[in-house]
């Protein structure tokens, strides 16, 4: 496969020569029409004025073979660089100069020109061609013939005619017109070649320019995909075209997955640390009862403790099948109305034995009508359930939790608060992760697992909404929000 150099080189060299080669082509074919319709101007009008001057000439009674006119008629054929010829009316040659040497009638007697620039004469009242005049030039040259007439009235009816007396020609040799266009043409490809040069050469730095970042950012790719993570794009954080965008999207992407990696090794050692524990404690109970350690008397209590470590294992199981579920791309939120507030009433009834257990009392502020809003209500009942669930294992037994729904602004605000022992500060940022569990919760929460509030946040985010978290004097409050239908 071509490199993108290559690639680009190429593109843009063939756009150059394609586009000097109609330009070339354009310009050869106008500037020959344009020097043989300059010359074929010239000849005309020369040939005309020889003819207007010999026909004045021979209107007087002077002959063409008189010494005055050859002159005058070779000054005319010097200046224009041409041979002027002069013909009787049937064609018969009788004057022929080039300004410096001169034919005469007699030097010409008996040649006549071919019979068909004659009878191109007499019925168009003129020739234009190239021709040698029937062998009478050793090329052909571009001829114009103008006919000479001269006016005569006829004494019996007193009417005007013109007589055709004889015809002048004006022949312009062939080779200056090839030398004009010759020089036009040596002109135009000495600016071609050097235009294409200095074009080439900076389509080749260009095209070098474009593709080196392109390179490093491949290699750095490379590099990554083999799992140097701390590797990044560096040298165009300033530029501000797409190779600046590219790099730019790279880092951050890069950024990004090492990140992942980084919460995936995390995780391997969190989910690690928390089946380990369990099983190790399932392990030695069963191992002290078959090896005779653990007494009779005691060993209901280890079967006890046995049996409570296997359902943590269970829910710690049912959990990652849950965050799998949430997380999987085939995951899609159903979109339906649903009322919050019959919801959150729902999983306050449900919790109502926790709440008796732990003597709480629970102040409900909820609108009166019902609030409509868009979402799963599977996965909110869920949300609620894990809010209300931690709120009543971390109040103060005796305590108020509160619980309230209100609506502004298109969004219906649900807050879950609870009266007990104040969050750090350092650990509100991180309360939402995976496993995350304070030193405080681990004995108090023995029964979880870490994972409730990291699948409320992924629930809300998957329904692109937002929650927060606040705690002080002693008072921690969840708030969420979900939009109004």
């Amino acid at each position: 496969m071509s490199s993108l150099y290559k690639r680009q080189f190429v593109l843009t060299a063939g756009m150059i020569l394609i586009s000097f080669a109609l330009l070339g082509a354009a310009f050869f074919t106008l500037s020959y029409q344009y020097t043989i319709r300059q010359t074929k101007e010239s000849m005309e009008r020369n040939a005309d004025y020889v003819a207007n001057f010999t026909a004045s000439v021979r209107s007087i009674g002077y002959s063409v073979e008189d010494e005055v006119y050859i002159t005058m008629v070779a000054t005319i054929a010097r200046i224009s660089d041409a041979v002027v010829l002069i013909t009787e009316a049937d064609g018969e040659m009788v004057v022929s100069t080039d300004g410096a040497t001169v034919q005469g009638y007699k030097d010409l007697s008996g040649r006549y020109l071919p019979k068909s620039v004659s009878e191109t004469v007499a019925k168009t009242g003129g020739y234009t061609g190239m021709s040698d005049l029937g062998g009478f030039f050793s090329e052909k040259r571009y001829v114009a013939g103008t006919p000479i007439t001269i006016k005569t009235v006829d004494v019996t009816t007193g009417q005007t005619r013109q007589n055709l007396v004889g015809v002048a020609y004006v022949a312009a040799e062939a080779s200056s017109l090839t030398e004009l266009w010759r020089a036009f043409t040596t002109i135009f490809f000495f600016t071609a070649v050097v235009v294409l040069c200095i074009a080439f050469l900076t389509s080749s730095v260009t095209s070098l320019k474009q593709t080196k970042p392109l390179k490093e950012i491949a290699e750095t790719a490379r590099k990554f995909g083999h799992g140097e993570y701390d590797v990044r794009v560096t040298g165009y954080e300033d530029r501000r075209d797409e190779v600046g965008e590219l790099a730019e999207a790279f880092n951050a992407m890069a950024d990004s997955i090492a990140k992942s990696e980084e919460r995936r090794s995390e995780f391997v050692a969190n989910i690690s640390h928390e089946l380990k524990t369990p099983m190790t404690t399932i392990a030695g109970f069963s191992d002290g009862i078959l090896d005779g350690t653990i007494p009779p008397e005691r060993e209901r209590a280890a079967l006890q403790t046995i049996s409570s470590e296997t359902r943590r294992l269970s829910r710690l199981v049912r959990r990652m099948l849950d965050l799998s579920r949430l997380q999987s791309a085939e995951n899609v939120t159903a979109q339906e109305q649903f009322d919050v507030s019959e919801v959150m009433l729902r999983v306050l009834v449900s919790l109502e034995t926790k709440i008796n257990d732990r003597q709480l009392d629970v102040d409900t502020q909820l609108p009166d009508d019902p609030v409509m809003v868009w979402g799963d209500p599977d996965a909110i009942t869920q949300v609620c359930y894990n809010l209300l669930d931690n709120a009543i294992k971390f109040s103060d037994p005796g305590s108020t939790m509160g619980i309230s729904i209100t609506t502004k602004a298109g969004k219906a605000h649900v807050t879950v608060r609870n009266t007990g022992q104040t969050i750090p500060p350092e650990e509100l940022a991180m309360i939402f992760d995976r496993f995350h569990k304070s030193d405080k919760s681990r004995s108090v929460d023995r029964e979880g697992v870490g994972l409730g509030l990291y699948i409320v946040k992924t629930i809300l985010n998957n329904h692109k909404e937002n929650i927060t978290v606040t705690s002080q004097d002693g008072v921690t409050e969840f708030a969420f929000t979900l939009t109004l239908a």
